[in-house]
């Protein structure tokens, strides 16, 4: 784990990131996810399905609350990454993608959440470096992860 007074953590060479390999980095500080939040994610995806943004009708389900959308806790990942990792010692980075997405428990709307980050692999691809890591996001007072992905970023040195 790294003390966030040293983050976020900064690479600067294909050697740089062989060293984080399997090193947590994080977590991030604590982000509330309100509902407003995810009203704003529901009116940008039309994504309206009543347990993310009718808060009466959800607290008579077996939920109690509203709860985030699978793909907005996803959506979290760049910007708590970035909190974590910069890239800045390199032209640029890009994401390339995910292998593997899960949502192990809801995100009732209301709850802090932040995210920790591990390091998988870092190789050398034509145009640059792929690296993989595996993203955390952890809620207050929730025993599970709400989301844990492997994701993948392109960099140019």
């Amino acid at each position: 784990m790294t003390d966030t007074a040293e983050l976020p953590v900064r690479p600067g060479s294909f050697e740089d990131l062989q060293e984080l390999i399997g090193k947590e980095i994080g977590p991030t500080e604590w982000d509330t996810v309100s509902q407003e939040r995810i009203d704003a994610f529901a009116a940008v995806t039309g994504d309206n399905q009543w347990i993310h943004i009718d808060p009466e009708r959800a607290a008579a389900s077996p939920l109690g609350t509203t709860i985030a959308h699978g793909l907005f806790t996803l959506a979290l990942g760049p910007a708590f990454s970035y909190r974590l990792l910069s890239f800045a010692g390199f032209a640029h980075g890009l994401n390339y993608g995910y292998d593997k997405i899960r949502f192990p428990a809801p995100l009732p709307s209301g709850t802090r959440v932040r995210m920790r980050l591990t390091l998988q692999g870092a190789d050398r691809v034509p145009g640059g470096i792929q690296v993989r890591t595996v993203q955390v996001i952890e809620a207050e007072g929730i025993e599970k992860p709400v989301m844990v992905a492997e994701a993948l970023a392109r960099i140019v040195e």
